[in-house]
């Protein structure tokens, strides 16, 4: 079997401009970034403010085993298959971000027969835009340290500032460190610290912009700490956002490039999923939506986190609702999920896993029907895709069909994009259609006037499934200062593990009997929302021992080896 990237470099690319072309957008509408890659100007909605949507689905996915499950294989596949039976659709996702790419996960492309194509640039530097976001938030950050040297006319309280540099690759050394050390024209000594740029508000804030002049509006709203007398210092108070806007210009414009089966597929923005909103633009989908009859967007991790956000943040700014939700589900996760297997990364899969083990099947699909339960209290149609391994049997998918149908799931459909692209994604396809066409009766979680508390409640115990949450004395005073600066009526961003329902990365399946800890809360203002932090979180990962990077390389005829 060829490898991903020998796949994607096998691939045959049509020129970008035909792609465009299929789809209806204008040549002024494209600025070209070489033959098979290009921008798509935002004027195309104002061309098309009057063309009813196209049908919106949400790919999602069960809690994760530290592999992945295929959910971006799935997210590609679907739309392949939903070309494939006469639909015309497009698949929206994120950029990825360096750091995994040389860490442990790997790119984001699919994989196998289901894969986006330049698949080196997609996953590279691409057309530059998470470099423009580093740039926008590295400049906040030497205005905040200059303006605390040249006299501190903000009176800026130092132990305040929240605000940190990024950088797009995984460096755990950077997390904690001391800036203005040597003489004293280096600035003020004060500790700070490294996110990688995707956990940066500016690229959150570039995902939840609706045009140029609400991106700089946002821009002078990012809050970077306080004054000594306890009040908000803003981008807007320093003076940068105008900067910051200019360099984000470009980088507001969504990216189009194809599939290795040459359909149509929009990239835009990556924010993480563990502390921001997990996915793709705004912008993006609405132009979408507009394009296609099927507007096939990701959300980032389990449901718990980038679908849960996408309904309650992502829609409640977009104006958007919903057709249908698919949760992606794979026979390996959920004998995870019973606990009787531990997957680690790195290390080769436990011999139970590759083969039958009905039982292991039935424990842990648990953590499958959570997810369709919670997705259903928001009044969507549900989908579950089976991603198909080899090693999974006839007798383990029949089980995961009638398990997962028991749970309220509208559809339960076979997945096998990875080995067979679009005509794997055929079952998958015509499900979703059948689903998207039910009515829907969209609902929040809970409305824009319920308290900070309220809200994180509603969450953890709709969602998570815990008995209740506990506040320490850092996040009951954030809650205090938030509802002092009027802030209780954004949405809530859960900053958690991906690896579980809970807040703790070791409790499969369903969790029961268990609190959920909030140990700080942050505010996103300029990204309209609060972001609790449930347990220990990082912002900035750190590289395994054997990382992905140790094995890319460039052959002698220029071309990039080992990236998967």
């Amino acid at each position: 079997m060829k490898s991903d990237i020998e796949i994607a470099q096998a691939a045959t690319m049509k020129p970008i401009t035909e792609i465009a072309e299929g789809i209806g957008l204008l040549e002024d509408e494209l600025e070209l970034y070489g033959k098979y890659k290009a921008k798509i100007d935002l004027s195309v909605l104002e061309r098309l403010k009057d063309r009813p949507n196209g049908k919106y689905i949400d790919v999602t996915a069960i809690n994760p085993t530290p592999l992945g499950e295929g959910k971006t294989v799935t997210t590609v596949g679907l739309t392949l298959g939903l070309n494939k039976i006469g639909k015309k659709a497009i698949t929206c996702i994120r950029q990825p971000s360096l750091g995994p790419v040389f860490g442990i996960k790997g790119g984001a492309a699919g994989g196998g027969y289901s894969q986006v194509v330049p698949m080196e640039d997609f996953n590279l530097h691409f057309t530059g835009d998470v470099h423009a976001v580093g740039a926008a938030n590295n400049l906040l950050a030497a205005f905040i340290d200059t303006s605390i040297m040249q006299g501190n006319p903000l009176n800026i309280d130092p132990y305040s500032i929240t605000w940190n540099r990024v950088v797009d690759i995984s460096d755990r050394v950077l997390r904690e460190i001391i800036v203005g050390l040597g003489k004293k024209l280096n600035g003020r000594p004060r500790q700070t610290g490294f996110d990688i740029t995707v956990a940066s508000e500016v690229m959150a804030i570039l995902a939840m912009a609706s045009d140029l002049k609400d991106l700089r509006a946002r821009l002078g709203r990012i809050v970077i700490g306080t004054n000594m007398d306890g009040k908000p210092v803003t981008a807007e108070d320093l003076k940068c956002a105008g900067s910051m806007a200019v360099l984000l210009r470009d980088a507001l414009k969504p990216n189009l490039i194809q599939t290795i089966e040459n359909t149509p597929v929009f990239v835009h923005c990556g924010p993480f999923a563990n502390i921001a909103q997990g996915n793709n633009s705004i912008i993006e989908d609405k132009i979408a939506l507009k394009l296609g009859e099927y507007g096939v967007t990701e959300s980032g991790f389990g449901a718990d986190l980038g679908a849960e956000k996408f309904l309650n943040i992502k829609c409640r700014h977009s104006g958007l609702r919903p057709d249908a939700v698919v949760i992606v589900c794979t026979i390996r996760a959920l004998k995870m999920h019973s606990g009787k297997y531990e997957v680690v990364a790195g290390k080769p899969l436990d011999p139970g896993l590759l083969s039958e083990d009905l039982d292991g099947v039935e424990k842990g699909a648990v953590n499958l029907q959570a997810h369709v339960t919670n997705i259903k209290k928001f009044g969507v149609p549900v989908v579950v895709a089976i991603n198909r391994f080899v090693d999974d049997t006839d007798a383990e998918v029949a089980l995961v069909r009638k398990l997962a149908a028991a749970a309220g799931a509208d559809e339960v459909a076979l997945s096998d994009v990875w080995a067979e692209g679009g005509e794997g994604g055929r079952e998958l396809a015509e499900a979703v259609v059948r689903a998207a066409d039910k009515p829907s009766d969209f609902k929040f979680l809970y409305p824009d006037e319920a308290s900070i508390k309220e809200k994180i409640e509603t969450i953890a115990t709709e969602i998570y499934g815990a008995d209740g949450v506990d506040y320490s004395p850092a996040a009951e005073a954030k809650v205090k200062l938030y509802e002092e600066m009027g802030l209780s009526d954004l949405p809530i961003c859960m900053a958690k593990t991906h690896l579980s329902l809970s807040h703790d990365p070791k409790l499969k399946g369903r969790p029961k009997g268990f609190r959920l800890p909030i140990r700080d809360i942050r505010a996103s203002v300029g990204a309209g929302f609060l972001y609790p932090l449930c347990g220990d979180m990082m912002t900035m990962p750190g590289l395994p021992a054997k990382p992905a990077g140790q094995n890319i390389d460039i052959d002698d005829n220029g071309g990039v080896t080992g990236l998967f």
